[in-house]
């Protein structure tokens, strides 16, 4: 007569089916479960105000004028490629925490907005964005 061998295996059927059981009650009851909110102290003074942004704006036909909003007359100048980069890096170094902010009109092409943000990103010129305006619905 034969002696029958023990096996060494494990068998993981039972394994398996517990953790697709679980699988599926956390998946039921994930959704249900509230978050907590947070209530965040106010303070009795806010922060400065950012300063007060540095406008490159770029017109239908490329040209470019710059407009510093942190000069009390504010005014536009109309400036070239060249004049730009140094007109922009004279205002950081005067106030590095100004942002530069491109406006580009609506009909100028997306490759003169790009190629100005390029120039002044390439000046390491920090705080760069696009200034755009909300639509009123």
């Amino acid at each position: 007569m034969r002696q029958r061998r023990l096996k060494n295996e494990i068998n993981v059927v039972p394994y398996i089916d517990v953790m697709l059981v679980l699988l599926v009650i956390f998946m039921v009851a994930a959704p249900m479960m509230t978050t907590a909110n947070i209530d965040l102290p106010s303070v009795g003074k806010a922060p400065a105000a950012p300063a007060a942004p540095l406008e490159v704006g770029i017109k239908a036909d490329e040209s470019l004028v710059v407009t510093d909003r942190a000069a009390r007359n504010g005014r536009e100048i109309r400036v070239d490629r060249k004049e730009l980069v140094g007109m922009v890096t004279a205002a950081q170094a005067r106030n590095p925490e100004q942002p530069v902010l491109i406006a580009g009109d609506k009909n100028v092409k997306y490759e003169a907005v790009l190629a100005v943000m390029d120039e002044l990103q390439r000046a390491q010129v920090k705080r760069v964005g696009l200034l755009v305006q909300t639509s009123g619905k």
